[in-house]
């Protein structure tokens, strides 16, 4: 059996404990050609290949607690996790309607102390996010609204008082705002550290997902596939059969 052979099967044997599926981790979508020099920009034209390469290869994209719920009851084979951080108002505008399309939903991680505001803990360009009134939007059209904080904190290095303030808090707003529950939470930057998955357990997540190379069997330390200005449909096809071969190979070993 070849890797894409495997990856359209799903995860290794169902008798083992298997790591989650891939999870996609997206920011901006737009055609915009002003400078992106933190490289969070991708084109609504590739995102809509990325979407066609998916289900050609008889995958679904899903919102992450979709993916981590249906994970736990064994049915995750088959889905990938569609996530967009900071909560950048072009995600209605460029975004949504692309996911529409293909009838498939992601979850947005909203800055909650930031609403109609900028991205204004970055030093480079500013970009407009989405007000209060566009997040719920983008709930009732199906998407998950996840918590990416209140100010856009690097939680790695926090106090204890600063993630007890960014994990409870960013909770709360972001609930009375959809008046629905928040369970899934994302670290900016991708700083966690045991002291910050402590602070997301305990204000309530189910799930936390980060940056890079951390373990995929533990539901608050959930790696992602960074993808960026540039990355078509080939870029993503190599990177979903890497996750899964890399996936595999550490079950054999295991």
């Amino acid at each position: 059996m070849t890797a894409a052979d495997r990856l359209r099967a799903g995860a290794p044997p169902a008798s083992a404990r298997l790591p989650l599926p891939p999870v996609l981790m997206y920011h901006s979508i737009s055609p915009s050609t002003e400078p992106d020099p933190f490289r969070l920009r991708v084109h609504p034209d590739h995102l809509d290949q990325h979407l066609r390469l998916l289900r050609r290869l008889g995958l679904r994209g899903v919102p992450l607690a979709t993916l981590v719920e249906a994970h736990a009851r064994g049915e995750s084979a088959g889905l990938v996790g569609l996530t967009f951080d900071d909560g950048y108002r072009d995600f209605v505008e460029h975004a949504a309607p692309v996911l529409a399309r293909h009838d498939v939903a992601g979850t947005v991680y909203v800055v909650a102390g930031r609403l109609g505001g900028t991205n204004d803990w970055d030093t480079g360009p500013q970009f407009p996010l989405l007000s209060a009134a566009e997040v719920r939007t983008v709930a009732a059209a199906g998407h998950e609204i996840g918590s990416h904080t209140l100010g856009h904190v690097r939680l790695g290095t926090a106090d204890a008082r600063t993630l007890h303030e960014e994990t409870v808090g960013s909770k709360r707003v972001l609930e009375d705002l959809v008046q629905a529950e928040v369970t899934g939470f994302c670290y900016p930057y991708g700083s966690a550290g045991p002291a910050a998955a402590e602070a997301v357990r305990a204000a309530g997540y189910d799930h936390a997902c980060v940056i890079g190379d951390y373990s995929s069997l533990d539901r608050f330390t959930i790696p992602r596939c960074y993808i960026g200005p540039g990355h078509r449909g080939g870029h993503l096809l190599a990177k979903l059969v890497r996750h899964h071969v890399r996936t595999w190979n550490g079950m054999r070993s295991s």
